[in-house]
């Protein structure tokens, strides 16, 4: 009764709008909940996780900041979320599919930001050149292997958290890396068996409500990071070309509500989710801005060496001890290499590589540095 009456409410979305009722479906079937839809079910999923308990403590642009009032990876996902959802709601969009994506978006993300993605990338193609890092595809794969949950008989499951072909698709295509995307529509042609193998940076998502997560992913952080960098004395917004602020906007506040409200009116009954030109060139701008003088700077360079030394620091050891893993060594930090082998269930001929890559991706940027200096400092 109660699930029906979700299903009624999803009946006044938009045409457009993705329903619940008509979702491709989990990997392992499931009964349905008796109240929340499925893509309801697949938030809460994420939300409980300990993946994403883990974010509060992940580098968003600043490493380990101890200014409390510094971006962290969870704020900027609990950002990306409202934001997402409001347009979601003006545009008859189903919002509890975009706060599905948002939530997971980057559940899989290294410590250290994007610093620390290169660097465990890089330390992995040294071992494997046909292995990668990519925190979209790694965040995939903490949803669909590495997160746990306990069933009602309270037994642990191995399969991940078994969500929704949806939701899976907007986690892992959510990350646009071409600044000059601003127009983004639904690809109805993706097939579903091939979400690992497919360059999801290079086409669209599946559905418009994983474009809109997409697209807010950078307005999100675009401002918000100018606001740290004013807090670290990196930049003013009067560092920001007048032309970009004109239009724009002067505050983090303005820059979201221009956005905001140039998308929603430019997307409104349409099949794509779209930024009008003079605004998205003038993202774009404010983005490489930022590439320029904060992600770029020399104070985060120096955060970069330090981030750098210890992931590869971390790899090189770990890899050696879980390609010759000795159950016999005492160490604190190998029993919890080993525990975590265990917990996680990886088959005999797992690669030592996958392995130690998941372990590293899994840490915060506090517990990263703390087992760095528990292998290193004598």
């Amino acid at each position: 009764m109660w699930r029906d009456i979700r299903l009624e409410q999803e009946k006044q979305l938009s045409p457009l709008a993705s329903h619940s009722v008509d979702t491709l479906g989990r990997r392992l079937p499931e009964e349905p909940c008796k109240i929340r839809s499925d893509y309801e079910r697949d938030a809460d999923r994420i939300l409980y996780s300990e993946d994403f308990r883990r974010l509060r403590h992940k580098t968003q642009v600043f490493f380990n900041a101890k200014s409390d009032h510094i971006c962290t990876r969870m704020e900027h996902v609990l950002y990306v979320r409202a934001i997402s959802v409001t347009i979601g709601r003006t545009l008859g969009l189903n919002q509890d599919l975009i706060n599905a994506i948002a939530l997971g978006h980057d559940v899989g993300h290294a410590p250290f930001g994007h610093t620390g993605e290169r660097v465990l990338d890089s330390c992995v193609k040294k071992i494997n050149p046909s292995m990668s890092f990519r925190h979209e595809y790694h965040s995939l794969r903490v949803v669909d292997r590495l997160c746990e949950r306990i069933s009602r008989e309270k037994i642990f499951e191995k399969n991940g958290l078994n969500l929704t072909y949806e939701v899976r698709d907007g986690i892992v295509s959510h990350c646009g890396e071409n600044y000059d995307e601003y127009i983004l529509y639904a690809d109805k042609m993706k097939d579903p068996n091939l979400i690992y193998e497919t360059e999801h940076r290079k086409c669209m998502p599946y559905t418009l409500e994983a474009c809109v997560v997409r697209l807010v992913d950078k307005i999100a952080y675009v401002g918000r990071d100018i606001e740290d960098a004013i807090r670290a004395k990196l930049i003013d917004f009067k560092d920001i070309a007048p032309e970009i602020r004109r239009e724009l906007g002067n505050t983090n506040g303005e820059v979201i509500n221009t956005l905001v409200l140039d998308l929603i009116e430019n997307s409104y009954n349409t099949e794509y989710i779209r930024l009008s030109r003079a605004k998205g060139e003038a993202l774009r701008e404010m983005i490489l801005t930022n590439n320029k003088q904060i992600y770029q700077s020399g104070l985060l360079r120096r955060y970069e060496i330090t981030a750098k030394n210890a992931i590869e620091g971390l790899f090189e050891i770990l890899y050696e001890n879980a390609k010759n893993l000795d159950r016999k060594n005492k160490s604190k930090t190998m029993q919890r290499l080993v525990s975590y082998i265990d917990e996680k269930g990886y088959a005999e001929d797992e690669a030592p590589e996958q392995i130690v890559m998941d372990y590293i991706a899994g840490m915060t940027d506090a517990y990263a540095l703390q087992t760095f200096e528990d292998l290193y400092w004598i």
